[in-house]
C-alpha cells in the first residue's frame, strides 16, 4: 500500500474544497473532446448491440474506458432542437427551436413558426468554458444559424470558413471520393489542434456530418461491407403506421460510412494519448437523434426500438450517450438512469470546476453524481415536437417518469402510455388500461409545456382529409 504523506493529503482535499466551489485556476482545469454524430441510432453501435453489423471498435473503446448510459437520450427527434440543447443547456421549446431550421411541413395542423437561428442572447456551452478560460475549436455541422449566429459568434474561433450548416477551421480541405463527408477532415483538424494546446484547457466539439444521408463514404469500406453482407442476408421490413420501416441492419455503404467516423474517432483518441492527455481529458459520445428507419432510403433499423429518427417512439430519440471523465468515473461503468442532451452543459462546468449558470441551463442537471456511481434522481424527461417530420412523425409530446413514457398526439389527442422496463419497443399500449396513470402523467406533459412556454400548432383550414397527412 502506498503511503498518504500529510501534505499531500492536505493539498489534494484543498483542491476538491476549491474545485467544489468553482475556484480552480484555469490551468487545473480539464479539457473536453465531444463527438456529436449525426443520424447514428442506439443500436448502430457494439457496446449497444452485440450483434450490430457495423463496426464501432473505438466506440467501444471509448464505452470502455467511461460510463455507457443506456437510458441517454436526445432532446429531439431531429437534429436542430437536440444542436440547440447541448449548447444552451435548455429544453428545444425554450430556445424556440423545436424543429430542424428549415423544416416546413403541414398536415391536419399548422405547426407553430420556428426559429431559424440559435439566439445570441443566449451564452452557449462554448462561451460559458471560454470565460472559464478553455480554448475553443469546432469543427463540422453546426445547422444552428448562419449569417450573423455561426459558431463564430457563439463562442467558438472567429476564423471558421464555411457557410450554412458546415464550418471548418482553416486548412486543407478533403477530397470527395474519398472523404464525402468530410469525416477525415474533421479528424486531421482535431488532431492538430490538440497538438498544438496541449498545455492549456481545450474544448474540441466535433460535430460530424455522418451518418446522415446522403450517405457516403471511402470506397474500399463500401466494398469490404459489400462482401460482409452476402447474398444471403436479405432486408426485412415492418410497417408504422403509413410508412415501411426497415428491421435489418446490412446496408454496406451505411456501414462504411459509420466505420470512417469510428476510425476518426479513434485518431482523436490516439492524439490525446500521443500528448499525454488521456487522463486529463473528458471526452462525450452522442448522436442528435435516433437512427434513419422510416424514410429517406432507410438506412439502418433501431431495432427492438419502434421507428427513428422523426418519432417521439424510442427509436427516434434514444441514442448512444457516452461519457469518459478520468478520476471521477469508473471505467466500464453503465448507467440506466434516463438523461437527456441538456444535461451536457451543468455535467461539463461541474467536471471543469467551473460555477453553475442555473438561469442559462434551466433544464439540465449535473450527472456527476451518477458518473460517482451515487444514486440519483435525474426526474422526469420532457419532449415537445409541434411539427411533422420528413421521416412520417406527427406532431406529439412525450415524457418519461422512470419506467413509463406517455406520448399525447396532438392531431387526434389520442394517448399512448407504455412501460419500458417490460415493453421497450413500445407495442402495448396502456392507456386505456390505466387510465389514472396516462390521466396524471397528460396532466404533468401539459404542465411542463406551459413553464417552457412550448408553442402549440393550430387546425390548419387548408387541409384536405383526402389528400393530406392524420
Amino acid at each position: 500500500m502506498i503511503p498518504q504523506h500529510p501534505i499531500l493529503m492536505r493539498t489534494i482535499l484543498l483542491l476538491s474544497v476549491l474545485a467544489a466551489c468553482g475556484i480552480v485556476s484555469a490551468a487545473e482545469r480539464p479539457n473536453i473532446v465531444f463527438f456529436l454524430a449525426d443520424d447514428l441510432g442506439v443500436m448502430d453501435v457494439a457496446c449497444n448491440n452485440r450483434e450490430t453489423f457495423y463496426e464501432t471498435p473505438n466506440i467501444s473503446r471509448l464505452a470502455a474506458s467511461g460510463v455507457n448510459f443506456t437510458a441517454g437520450y436526445a432532446a429531439c427527434n431531429v437534429c436542430s432542437p437536440t444542436r440547440a440543447s447541448i449548447m444552451t443547456g435548455k429544453y428545444p421549446a425554450r430556445t424556440g427551436i423545436d424543429n430542424f431550421i428549415g423544416g416546413k411541413n403541414t398536415g391536419r395542423l399548422l405547426p407553430p413558426p420556428n426559429a431559424d437561428h440559435l439566439a445570441l442572447e443566449e451564452t452557449t456551452l462554448a462561451e460559458a468554458l471560454a470565460e472559464g478560460g478553455y480554448t475553443n475549436f469546432f469543427a463540422g455541422k453546426w445547422h444552428l444559424g448562419n449569417a450573423g449566429f455561426s459558431p463564430r459568434e457563439q463562442g467558438f474561433s472567429r476564423d471558421l470558413i464555411g457557410a450554412s450548416q458546415f464550418f471548418y477551421p482553416p486548412g486543407p480541405g478533403t477530397d470527395p471520393a474519398t472523404d464525402p463527408k468530410t469525416t477525415d477532415r474533421i479528424a486531421d483538424a482535431a488532431v492538430r489542434f490538440i497538438g498544438a494546446n496541449k498545455d492549456k484547457p481545450f474544448f474540441a466539439y466535433l460535430p460530424f456530418q455522418a451518418v446522415h444521408i446522403p450517405i457516403g463514404a471511402r470506397p474500399d469500406l463500401i466494398a469490404k461491407y459489400r462482401t460482409k453482407a452476402g447474398r444471403d442476408n436479405p432486408v426485412k421490413w415492418g410497417r408504422e403506421q403509413a410508412n415501411k420501416v426497415r428491421q435489418t441492419q446490412n446496408h454496406p455503404a451505411y456501414a462504411a460510412m459509420i466505420e470512417q467516423m469510428d476510425l476518426a474517432i479513434g485518431r482523436v483518441l490516439d492524439a490525446l494519448e500521443t500528448n499525454g492527455l488521456t487522463g486529463k481529458t473528458i471526452v462525450i459520445f452522442t448522436s442528435d437523434n435516433g437512427g434513419l428507419a422510416t424514410a429517406e432510403g432507410h438506412p439502418t433499423s433501431n431495432m427492438p426500438y419502434r421507428a427513428g429518427k422523426g418519432w417521439n417512439y424510442e427509436g427516434g430519440i434514444r441514442v448512444p450517450w457516452i461519457i469518459r471523465a478520468p478520476g471521477v468515473a469508473k471505467a466500464g461503468g453503465s448507467c440506466a438512469t434516463p438523461v437527456v442532451s441538456a444535461d451536457f452543459y451543468p455535467t461539463l462546468l461541474d467536471l471543469a470546476g467551473l460555477p453553475a449558470r442555473p438561469e442559462q441551463h434551466k433544464d439540465g442537471k449535473s450527472l456527476v453524481p451518477l458518473l460517482k456511481g451515487e444514486s440519483t434522481e435525474r426526474g422526469p424527461l420532457f419532449w415537445h415536437y409541434p411539427h411533422y417530420s420528413n421521416q412520417g412523425g406527427s406532431p406529439c409530446g412525450a415524457m418519461r417518469d422512470g419506467d413509463w413514457k406517455l406520448i399525447e398526439n396532438f392531431g387526434d389527442n389520442s394517448l399512448e402510455l407504455y412501460n419500458l422496463s417490460n415493453d421497450p419497443s413500445e407495442h402495448n399500449n396502456l392507456a386505456e388500461k390505466d387510465p389514472g396513470r396516462a390521466k396524471a402523467m397528460l396532466a404533468s406533459l401539459r404542465k411542463w409545456r406551459e413553464s417552457v412556454h412550448a408553442r402549440m400548432p393550430v387546425p390548419n383550414p387548408d387541409f384536405k382529409p383526402a389528400t393530406g397527412k392524420p
